[in-house]
């Protein structure tokens, strides 16, 4: 029984690190959409000349120099992920409190991660309802 404890704690800490990694991946500098694709149709247009900044307090701004959108982020444990992949246990989830018909509510959701590097963040989500996949990719 203590084994399985000690796994848990260990995978838990692993994760802790993972996520303290992201984030400071996440915050340094600003970000661009470099792809998104909303269940087969690529929608990365929608996004053009807007830069992402991930700040330490939780917030997101995404702005093309006219227009700023604000909402937050956070990356969390979780252990129901859908994905196989090496970062299934742990969400980047973003959030835009914008009406349904702006671009950027479909950007909303908590994303699994499948890559992250100081230049390029992929994220994954495989919907429950339709079974379709989004995929977005940050790129500085």
């Amino acid at each position: 029984m203590s084994f399985n404890c000690s796994n848990d704690n260990d995978e838990l800490n692993n994760n802790s690190q993972q996520i303290a990694q992201i984030e400071s991946v996440a915050k340094s500098g600003t970000w661009r959409i470099t792809n998104f694709n909303d269940s087969g149709q690529d929608e990365t247009a929608d996004f053009a000349g807007y830069t992402f900044s991930f700040n330490n307090d939780g917030t997101l701004v995404a702005t093309n120099g006219t227009n700023t959108v604000n909402g937050t982020w956070s990356i969390t444990n979780d252990d129901s992920s859908d994905d196989d992949n090496s970062n299934d246990d742990i969400d980047f989830n973003i959030s835009f409190p914008v009406p349904e018909t702006n671009d950027f509510e479909d950007l909303n959701d908590d994303w699994d991660i499948v890559s992250a590097s100081s230049t390029k963040i992929e994220l994954i989500d495989i919907s429950g309802g339709n079974g379709g996949t989004d995929m977005l990719t940050f790129e500085k």
